[in-house]
């Protein structure tokens, strides 16, 4: 197992379980302590571990709520195949919300070049991937800018969206389940990604599998409230079969 894989399974048990202890680690992956170590240090850097005695437990726990560039180092390849198939999504023509998020900015660098599209976002990196694109037409929310996670939110986002109805909203969350639904740490941001939901027709959840389980602080919307959920094919088959009775498609890519 190459290093990548195993920091992407040990964060994974982490959120899972809210806890890793370094020797079961090392016993499991049948490394040595030191490899282990090295590993919850690499993951620190990344901002989603948080060292602690004998092993490390998930950032989330602690309440702090990781950057952009570090949500968007995990998951890499869970994300690109979700973004790949949220393209299936897209209108032919007409107009999408992308929320700021990790999975979305994937979306956003793989939209089609071949249609004309209106994309509006509060994300500014999304807004600086689709600059240069002359088959778009952006639109970026205004607002008070959160540089943890480079959106823009509060009173100028959600007037805009208060006169904005288009085709799909593309949402980002930071934890989805069954009891609680989708949730965010940040309730200014809670605020917008729902205003985004009733501005669109359809509305479609961008999120990998560590996702699900997890509560957070804020919630902005129920699973009724989602038509589809694009996730990737770590979703153990008994949960996604729970989401789906709760109303929206499940796609595992």
């Amino acid at each position: 197992m190459y290093a990548e894989e195993r920091q992407r399974s040990i964060l994974e048990r982490a959120r899972g379980e809210g806890r890793v202890d370094v020797a079961v680690l090392a016993s499991e992956f049948q490394v040595t302590y030191e490899t282990i170590r090295r590993d919850l240090t690499t993951l620190e850097r990344h901002g989603v571990l948080r060292r602690v005695h004998g092993g490390a437990i998930p950032i989330e726990r602690l309440g702090f709520e990781p950057t952009l560039t570090a949500r968007d180092s995990v998951m890499t390849v869970e994300k690109e195949r979700i973004a790949k198939a949220a393209l299936t999504e897209l209108p032919e023509d007409g107009s999408v919300l992308l929320d700021a998020g990790s999975t979305t900015g994937r979306l956003a660098e793989q939209l089609p070049t071949d249609r004309e599209l209106t994309v509006i976002t509060n994300s500014l990196s999304i807004a600086f991937t689709l600059t240069p694109r002359t088959n778009i037409t952006l639109m970026l929310l205004g607002g008070r800018l959160r540089a943890r996670t480079q959106a823009s939110v509060d009173a100028w986002a959600l007037r805009a969206l208060e006169e904005t109805y288009v085709d799909v909203a593309f949402i980002a969350t930071n934890g989805v389940s069954i009891e609680r639904g989708l949730t965010t740490p940040d309730s200014a941001e809670a605020m917008v990604k729902r205003a985004m939901l009733r501005a669109a027709r359809r509305s479609v959840l961008l999120a990998d599998h560590s996702k699900v389980g997890n509560d957070h602080l804020t919630r902005f919307a129920t699973l009724d409230d989602i038509d589809c959920l694009i996730t990737d094919a770590g979703l153990a088959a008994e949960l996604a079969e729970d989401i789906r009775a709760r109303g929206p498609r499940v796609i595992m890519a």
